[in-house]
């Protein structure tokens, strides 16, 4: 290689040899260099220059307390599914003929039938609802469509 070099360096003019000897020698010594030695960084400027510029956060609402839910938010996030759209031949919220055989049954009957579950209906809704959640929801969706329950007083 060193001959190929030499015999290379004959065959041009010498002060482009000089110039060429000289990018040769710098390259050498900044790959040396750059080799050798870990540049100094200020690691503060380098964590400012790569920090994001904002940050997402998805968190759940947090849930009310067990039992503290009220009968339309249970409506609204399990009941409505099937009882807004009459699925499954559930009775449609507001529907007074299909909610009349089932109001003559009491809030106590419709209490029990919505415990144990009634037809494609799982035992309260597939949801897990305290007797008084469950309770406030069928009173919530009964009043809409007809009767006139009230809702249970609150345990204390």
């Amino acid at each position: 290689m060193s001959q190929l070099m030499s015999q290379f360096l004959r065959q041009i003019r010498p002060t482009h040899a000089r110039l060429l000897n000289a990018a040769i020698l710098l390259a050498l010594s900044t790959m040396a260099q750059a080799l050798g030695t870990k540049p100094v960084e200020d690691e503060e400027a380098v964590i400012s220059r790569i920090a994001p510029v904002a940050r997402v956060e998805m968190a759940a609402k947090p849930a009310a307390a067990p039992g503290a839910r009220s009968g339309e938010e249970i409506v609204k996030g399990v009941c409505a599914a099937c009882h807004q759209t009459g699925a499954a031949g559930a009775p449609k919220i507001g529907d007074k003929a299909a909610w009349a055989p089932r109001l003559g049954l009491g809030l106590d009957g419709l209490v029990k039938s919505a415990t144990a579950g009634k037809n494609a209906m799982p035992p309260k809704g597939g949801a897990e609802l305290t007797p008084a959640e469950l309770t406030r929801a069928i009173v919530f969706m009964a009043n809409q469509s007809g009767a006139s329950f009230k809702e249970p007083a609150e345990k204390k």
